[in-house]
């Protein structure tokens, strides 16, 4: 029998979860300060660097994202693990396909 990996805690999940979320937002925000000191209007510039950010975001915050989608996808195979082991607990004679 192999050992599982046991999944992430959930203050590393969430701190993981937290930081991309703050990383993002700090990136649309100095997007929008530089487009406010280009001379651009506020609206505008709200617009253009929301649509700036989510490219710049894909390109700059792959690890953090890559990061986020290994904990969760952790944190889900852990839970099928427990659901499997509850199932084969309740119901030992019922076959798996």
């Amino acid at each position: 029998m192999t050992e599982q990996p046991t999944p992430p805690s959930f203050g590393s999940w969430i701190g993981s979860l937290w930081l991309f979320t703050l990383l993002r937002f700090g990136m649309f925000f100095a997007l929008w300060g530089l487009l406010l000191l280009a001379g651009l209007g506020g609206l505008f510039a709200a617009l253009l660097a929301l649509v700036l950010s989510v490219p710049l975001s894909l390109v700059l915050l792959a690890r953090p994202r890559a990061r986020v989608a290994a904990n969760l996808e952790a944190r889900v195979e852990a839970q099928r693990r427990a659901r499997a082991r509850l199932d084969e607990r309740l119901d030992p004679d019922a076959t798996t396909d």
